[in-house]
């Protein structure tokens, strides 16, 4: 199968969905019957090339690539891939396939070295998945709705894990991410309601959009000193999480970010914190959140950041005034503490009274 056209609507997804603002982004599923929809295109035009090494007179360049066919471990039921320049890619299998899969480090003295879009898709009775170290990238939507899957391995040495590559991984409690990750990928664990806890290496740059939203099983999150950004709804509706550590490598949390994570009490900024913006509505109906500190070098804070916090009672600023967005208060009624120093401030700040730290009881 050919993996650009997939990914591509995978990536283009916050686009097909509407952004990430103050209005939750709209299901997953319209873009999978897109994703679908290519992917029956691919199948219908797709031709492989049948292959003899010992055909006399064949440039051996014209026929390099050849499908296969292995099987399941403990199984009869056949998965594909095709070989290229040496190299194997599994391309696809079928959705009756059940129990464990290990994917072996070489099929016929080639190595495995991807696993491409939506390669799995549907296979709603594995349950386990070992992929081996060779496998260099996973393709997007690749286990996409594999309901029963309940263990993941990953190799060390994948570097790229496509868009919604275990969405809707619904039985999956954890899942170890390798340091060779640079990224986590858009919509990456999106409804992956048994996940618990999860730990981001500080080889990863960046947490894609929708990345961990409606994670509600999940309680725990670190995320390593090499994020420099949050994207928009990465862990919205959250629901059992309680509390997170941004790293001070973080520049940016996307709008929605951690909107509707209802148990959420504390958000600790370290004193080093390189964190310039808040998105809209980035906190948005944390209701349990009592207080929080911003950094001293957040210079925007977006529309309804803190809307319907409505047991928010302090927000201590380090800095001078940011720019803020409208209605960043509404529904919640803190108290803004500043230093003496600060500049920009007046008497009020978002609608809520601006007193010095000093003050705060």
């Amino acid at each position: 199968m050919n993996p650009v056209p997939l990914f591509l609507i995978i990536v283009t997804l916050p686009l097909l969905l509407g952004g990430c603002g103050e209005k939750p982004v709209a299901d997953v599923k319209n873009v999978e019957e897109k994703v679908l929809e290519v992917k029956e295109e691919v199948k219908t035009e797709e031709s492989i090339v049948e292959t003899n090494s010992e055909l006399e007179g064949v440039n051996a360049e014209e026929l390099e690539e050849r499908e296969s066919i292995w099987y399941l471990k403990d199984s009869e039921t056949p998965y594909t891939g095709t070989t290229t320049g040496g190299e194997v890619a599994i391309t696809d299998c079928d959705e009756a396939a059940t129990g464990e899969l290990v994917i072996p480090d070489t099929i016929e003295g080639n190595p495995v070295t991807s696993i491409r879009g939506s390669t799995f898709w549907g296979c709603e009775s594995l349950t386990g998945i070992t992929i081996p170290d060779g496998v260099t990238s996973i393709g997007a939507a690749a286990f996409l709705r594999c309901s029963s899957l309940k263990s993941i391995t990953i190799g060390s040495s994948v570097t790229s894990i496509g868009g919604s590559a275990f969405a809707y991984c619904t039985s999956l409690p954890s899942i170890t991410i390798p340091d060779s990750i640079p990224s986590i990928g858009d919509y990456a664990f999106y409804k992956c309601s048994s996940l618990t806890s999860i730990t981001i290496p500080d080889n990863v740059i960046s947490i894609g959009i929708n990345a961990f939203r409606d994670c509600t099983s999940l309680t725990s999150i670190t995320i390593g000193n090499g994020v420099t950004s949050i994207g928009g709804v990465a862990f919205f509706q959250c629901t059992s999480l309680k509390s997170i550590t941004p790293p001070d490598s973080v520049t940016s949390i996307g709008s929605s970010a951690f909107s509707r994570c209802t148990g959420l009490t504390s958000i600790t900024f370290g004193t080093n914190s390189k964190l310039t913006s808040i998105g809209s509505s980035a906190f948005r109906s944390c209701e349990s959140l009592t207080g929080i500190t911003i950094p001293d070098g957040v210079t925007s804070i977006g529309y309804r950041t803190f809307f319907e916090c409505a047991n928010l009672s302090t927000v201590t600023f380090l800095g001078d005034a940011p720019k803020e967005g409208q209605n960043i208060f509404t529904r919640s009624t803190p108290t803004i503490y500043r230093k003496p120093e600060a500049k920009g401030w007046g008497d009020t700040w978002g609608g809520r009274p601006v007193k010095l730290i000093s003050e705060k009881p």
